[in-house]
């Protein structure tokens, strides 16, 4: 296993720019509709009801497919490589508000992505999700596996128009400023360790870093994107309770420990157009300079 440490001290000035607000052309705030606040779940006016799920095979599919996300590793062990499942990120089976829900994202592919420079069905952004935030291997797009996962999404998105983005997507926006990987390691040590292991190994929550964790292509590997995960989600139990700083600074620890490296990651935005935030120098913006 190869690993990849970060400068051991971060003092990147950045700006966050996460979507969450409606940005549908020709519709009004009011056209859009919103997931529930911060912290809590997006269940009610948009997530489907369980009864809606109907009895024959694409039902078995869809709950198939919330399985595999809910125990990842335990149902796919041969394209998991790390101790993460898919709700380890995106929580309440991928439905609560601002910590990046599934419910809408269906209906947004196909996509341009500027990190593969090209347009990407979801079946695409999952695999990235898996060889990346999971450290694992793609899986078959005509896979059964691959199918179920789709099909949760799809039924997750049932009631959201084709190409519309609600309140409540993504994460939301942490306000730029410096980061101190030694006042991290002060917060994490009081604050998350009790759940993480002291040595980022994990215990009754996921490991922090690690051969466990997701590797340095994940875009959690990005201080922008663990810094906004982290200030909206964690403390697990006492979400919202840090301040951004805080938020900061515990995201520049994190992402200065070591983790799995990523194959090929140089080959990662070749239109030479990385966000400030990435953790490795990639091939096209050489080119460039």
């Amino acid at each position: 296993m190869t690993f990849v440490r970060l400068a051991g001290r971060l003092t990147l000035l950045l700006a966050v720019a996460c979507d969450r607000a409606a940005d549908v052309p020709g519709a009004s705030p009011s056209d859009v509709p919103a997931l529930t606040a911060a912290g809590g779940s997006a269940r009610g006016a948009l997530t489907p009801h369980d009864s809606l799920i109907p009895v024959d095979f694409l039902g078995a599919s869809i709950r198939r497919g919330r399985g595999i996300l809910a125990a990842t590793r335990d149902s796919l062990p041969e394209h998991v490589g790390n101790q993460l499942r898919c709700t380890s990120c995106h929580f309440d089976n991928g439905t609560r508000a601002d910590v990046m829900p599934w419910i809408g994202v269906y209906g947004q592919f196909p996509q341009y992505r500027a990190r593969s420079g090209g347009v990407q069905i979801i079946e695409d952004r999952i695999n990235d999700c898996f060889e990346r935030s999971m450290n694992g291997k793609a899986l078959p797009s005509d896979s059964r596996a691959m199918r179920d996962i789709v099909a949760y999404m799809a039924f997750l998105s049932r009631e959201i128009p084709v190409g519309a983005k609600v309140a409540g997507q993504g994460m939301p926006a942490v306000k730029p400023l410096n980061a101190d990987t030694s006042r991290g390691a002060a917060i994490y040590a009081t604050t998350c360790a009790r759940c993480h292991g002291a040595n980022g190994q994990g215990g009754v929550a996921p490991p922090a870093w690690g051969s466990g964790s997701y590797n340095i292509g994940a875009g959690m590997a990005r201080l922008r994107t663990a810094a906004a995960f982290v200030r909206v989600s964690m403390p697990y139990d006492k979400p919202g309770t840090l301040t951004d700083q805080q938020a900061y600074d515990v995201a520049a620890y994190l992402n200065s420990r070591p983790r799995p490296d990523f194959s090929g990651k140089e080959k990662d935005w070749p239109n030479g157009d990385p966000p400030p935030d990435v953790a490795y120098p990639t091939s096209a913006l050489a080119a460039k300079q």
